[in-house]
Protein backbone atom coordinates (compact mmCIF):
# COMPACT_ATOMS: atom_id res chain seq x y z
CA UNK A 1 0.00 0.00 0.00
CA UNK A 2 1.08 3.71 -1.09
CA UNK A 3 1.35 5.49 2.26
CA UNK A 4 3.83 8.81 0.38
CA UNK A 5 4.61 10.12 -2.45
CA UNK A 6 8.17 11.96 -2.31
CA UNK A 7 8.98 14.78 -4.99
CA UNK A 8 12.01 15.85 -6.61
CA UNK A 9 11.84 19.64 -7.29
CA UNK A 10 13.85 20.98 -10.25
CA UNK A 11 12.79 19.60 -13.40
CA UNK A 12 10.22 17.27 -11.60
CA UNK A 13 7.99 19.99 -10.26
CA UNK A 14 9.29 22.83 -11.93
CA UNK A 15 10.41 23.58 -15.48
CA UNK A 16 14.16 24.71 -13.84
CA UNK A 17 15.86 22.20 -15.51
CA UNK A 18 16.52 23.87 -18.56
CA UNK A 19 17.31 27.63 -16.73
CA UNK A 20 19.90 25.45 -14.43
CA UNK A 21 21.40 24.38 -17.72
CA UNK A 22 21.38 27.78 -19.80
CA UNK A 23 22.32 29.53 -16.70
CA UNK A 24 25.54 27.20 -15.60
CA UNK A 25 26.43 27.47 -19.26
CA UNK A 26 26.03 31.12 -19.21
CA UNK A 27 27.90 31.25 -16.11
CA UNK A 28 31.11 29.29 -16.82
CA UNK A 29 31.56 30.37 -20.57
CA UNK A 30 31.85 34.06 -18.82
CA UNK A 31 34.25 33.46 -16.81
CA UNK A 32 36.64 31.60 -19.16
CA UNK A 33 35.61 27.80 -19.18
CA UNK A 34 33.79 26.31 -22.36
CA UNK A 35 31.03 24.49 -20.74
CA UNK A 36 27.96 23.06 -22.77
CA UNK A 37 24.51 21.72 -22.21
CA UNK A 38 25.58 17.66 -21.85
CA UNK A 39 28.70 18.96 -19.73
CA UNK A 40 25.47 19.93 -17.05
CA UNK A 41 23.73 16.81 -17.74
CA UNK A 42 25.73 15.08 -15.65
CA UNK A 43 25.09 17.26 -12.40
CA UNK A 44 21.32 16.99 -12.56
CA UNK A 45 20.38 16.57 -8.60
CA UNK A 46 23.55 16.19 -7.03
CA UNK A 47 24.90 17.84 -4.14
CA UNK A 48 28.17 20.04 -4.19
CA UNK A 49 30.18 17.04 -2.43
CA UNK A 50 29.74 14.89 -6.19
CA UNK A 51 28.87 18.25 -8.85
CA UNK A 52 32.38 20.20 -7.93
CA UNK A 53 34.89 17.06 -8.83
CA UNK A 54 32.85 15.70 -11.88
CA UNK A 55 32.92 19.14 -13.27
CA UNK A 56 36.36 19.30 -12.72
CA UNK A 57 36.93 16.25 -14.22
CA UNK A 58 35.40 17.62 -16.96
CA UNK A 59 36.57 21.21 -17.38
CA UNK A 60 39.74 21.01 -15.73
CA UNK A 61 40.84 21.16 -12.16
CA UNK A 62 41.04 24.82 -12.33
CA UNK A 63 37.67 25.01 -12.33
CA UNK A 64 36.50 27.38 -9.50
CA UNK A 65 33.34 25.58 -8.74
CA UNK A 66 32.13 28.14 -5.69
CA UNK A 67 32.62 31.53 -8.22
CA UNK A 68 30.51 29.70 -11.11
CA UNK A 69 28.18 28.60 -9.08
CA UNK A 70 27.77 31.99 -7.94
CA UNK A 71 27.33 33.76 -11.28
CA UNK A 72 25.21 31.28 -12.28
CA UNK A 73 22.93 31.82 -9.08
CA UNK A 74 22.91 35.40 -9.75
CA UNK A 75 21.91 35.11 -13.27
CA UNK A 76 18.99 32.74 -12.65
CA UNK A 77 17.82 34.62 -10.00
CA UNK A 78 17.47 37.73 -12.40
CA UNK A 79 15.74 35.53 -15.23
CA UNK A 80 13.15 34.00 -12.58
CA UNK A 81 12.54 37.93 -10.93
CA UNK A 82 11.62 38.88 -13.97
CA UNK A 83 10.07 35.88 -15.51
CA UNK A 84 8.85 33.67 -12.74
CA UNK A 85 9.26 29.91 -12.75
CA UNK A 86 6.60 27.13 -14.29
CA UNK A 87 4.92 24.35 -12.76
CA UNK A 88 5.25 20.77 -14.58
CA UNK A 89 1.95 19.38 -15.92
CA UNK A 90 0.12 17.69 -13.40
CA UNK A 91 1.52 18.80 -10.39
CA UNK A 92 -1.69 20.34 -9.09
CA UNK A 93 -3.74 17.26 -10.17
CA UNK A 94 -1.46 14.51 -8.32
CA UNK A 95 -0.82 16.80 -5.38
CA UNK A 96 -4.62 17.35 -4.93
CA UNK A 97 -5.14 13.50 -5.22
CA UNK A 98 -2.81 12.88 -2.89
CA UNK A 99 -5.20 14.85 0.00
CA UNK A 100 -8.19 13.57 -1.47
CA UNK A 101 -6.49 10.29 -0.92
CA UNK A 102 -4.66 10.24 2.37
CA UNK A 103 -1.49 9.80 1.44
CA UNK A 104 1.36 12.02 2.55
CA UNK A 105 3.53 14.05 0.27
CA UNK A 106 7.47 14.66 0.83
CA UNK A 107 10.21 17.06 -0.73
CA UNK A 108 13.26 15.67 -1.69
CA UNK A 109 15.87 17.86 -3.53
CA UNK A 110 19.53 19.12 -3.74
CA UNK A 111 18.36 22.30 -3.83
CA UNK A 112 18.54 24.09 -0.18
CA UNK A 113 15.73 24.50 2.22
CA UNK A 114 15.90 28.34 1.55
CA UNK A 115 15.30 28.50 -2.21
CA UNK A 116 12.79 25.25 -2.01
CA UNK A 117 10.58 26.93 0.13
CA UNK A 118 10.76 30.27 -2.17
CA UNK A 119 10.34 28.39 -5.59
CA UNK A 120 7.38 26.16 -4.27
CA UNK A 121 6.16 29.05 -2.66
CA UNK A 122 6.02 31.43 -6.05
CA UNK A 123 4.32 28.29 -7.86
CA UNK A 124 1.63 28.12 -4.87
CA UNK A 125 1.97 24.44 -3.69
CA UNK A 126 4.53 24.58 -0.92
CA UNK A 127 1.53 24.51 2.04
CA UNK A 128 0.90 21.27 0.13
CA UNK A 129 3.76 19.19 1.67
CA UNK A 130 3.91 17.30 4.97
CA UNK A 131 7.93 17.28 4.46
CA UNK A 132 11.15 18.80 3.15
CA UNK A 133 14.26 17.38 3.29
CA UNK A 134 16.83 19.24 1.12
CA UNK A 135 20.08 18.92 0.30
CA UNK A 136 22.18 21.64 2.87
CA UNK A 137 19.85 18.92 5.33
CA UNK A 138 22.03 15.56 4.80
CA UNK A 139 25.68 15.24 4.54
CA UNK A 140 25.53 12.85 1.81
CA UNK A 141 22.93 13.85 -1.05
CA UNK A 142 22.18 12.50 -4.43
CA UNK A 143 22.89 9.78 -5.95
CA UNK A 144 23.45 8.84 -2.33
CA UNK A 145 20.37 7.36 -0.78
CA UNK A 146 20.62 9.33 2.28
CA UNK A 147 18.25 12.00 1.54
CA UNK A 148 15.44 9.28 0.71
CA UNK A 149 16.13 7.20 3.79
CA UNK A 150 15.62 10.61 5.90
CA UNK A 151 13.05 10.94 4.36
CA UNK A 152 11.29 8.20 5.42
CA UNK A 153 12.24 8.13 8.49
CA UNK A 154 10.57 11.54 9.05
CA UNK A 155 7.43 10.39 7.66
CA UNK A 156 7.65 7.27 10.20
CA UNK A 157 7.32 4.96 7.23
CA UNK A 158 8.80 1.65 5.14
CA UNK A 159 11.08 2.87 2.00
CA UNK A 160 8.59 0.45 0.53
CA UNK A 161 5.40 2.39 1.19
CA UNK A 162 6.83 5.07 -0.65
CA UNK A 163 7.24 6.14 -4.35
CA UNK A 164 10.03 8.49 -5.37
CA UNK A 165 9.08 10.65 -8.26
CA UNK A 166 12.58 11.43 -10.23
CA UNK A 167 13.13 13.26 -13.64
CA UNK A 168 17.05 12.74 -13.74
CA UNK A 169 19.58 9.58 -13.29
CA UNK A 170 20.96 10.89 -10.27
CA UNK A 171 17.85 10.92 -8.42
CA UNK A 172 16.52 7.25 -9.86
CA UNK A 173 19.51 6.08 -8.28
CA UNK A 174 19.52 7.81 -4.35
CA UNK A 175 15.71 6.42 -4.35
CA UNK A 176 16.50 3.43 -5.86
CA UNK A 177 19.26 2.47 -3.47
CA UNK A 178 17.03 3.75 -0.49
CA UNK A 179 14.67 0.60 -1.81
CA UNK A 180 11.83 3.27 -2.57
CA UNK A 181 9.78 2.71 -5.66
CA UNK A 182 10.45 4.54 -8.17
CA UNK A 183 8.55 6.90 -11.09
CA UNK A 184 10.60 8.27 -13.69
CA UNK A 185 8.92 11.83 -14.97
CA UNK A 186 11.85 12.10 -17.87
CA UNK A 187 12.55 16.41 -18.15
CA UNK A 188 15.76 16.43 -20.18
CA UNK A 189 16.75 13.03 -21.05
CA UNK A 190 14.79 9.57 -21.14
CA UNK A 191 15.66 6.84 -18.94
CA UNK A 192 18.53 5.32 -20.06
CA UNK A 193 19.14 1.18 -20.32
CA UNK A 194 20.71 1.32 -16.96
CA UNK A 195 18.10 3.13 -15.97
CA UNK A 196 15.03 1.20 -16.70
CA UNK A 197 15.42 -1.89 -14.19
CA UNK A 198 15.72 0.33 -10.97
CA UNK A 199 12.47 2.24 -12.12
CA UNK A 200 9.13 0.58 -11.88
CA UNK A 201 7.30 2.96 -13.96
CA UNK A 202 7.67 5.91 -16.71
CA UNK A 203 5.01 8.45 -16.55
CA UNK A 204 5.12 10.91 -19.04
CA UNK A 205 3.38 14.02 -16.69
CA UNK A 206 2.58 14.42 -13.38
CA UNK A 207 -1.08 13.47 -13.58
CA UNK A 208 -0.30 10.12 -15.07
CA UNK A 209 1.40 9.12 -11.32
CA UNK A 210 -2.43 9.05 -10.69
CA UNK A 211 -2.80 6.23 -12.77
CA UNK A 212 -0.10 4.07 -11.30
CA UNK A 213 -1.21 5.01 -7.70
CA UNK A 214 -4.89 4.03 -8.51
CA UNK A 215 -3.85 0.24 -10.05
CA UNK A 216 -1.30 -0.43 -7.17
CA UNK A 217 -4.51 0.23 -4.81
CA UNK A 218 -6.54 -1.76 -6.55
CA UNK A 219 -4.47 -4.69 -7.62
Amino acid sequence: MIKAVIFDMDGLMLDTEVLLQRFWCEAANSLGWGMTPKDVLGIRSLSRRYAEPHLKRLLGSDFDYPLVRAKRIELMNAYIAEHGIRKKKGLDELLDYLKSTGIKAAVCTATDLERTRMYLTQVGVYGKFDEFICGNMVENGKPAPDIYINACKRLGLLPEECIALEDSPNGVISASTAHLNVIMVPDLTQPSDDIRPLICAVCESLDRVIEYISAAENA
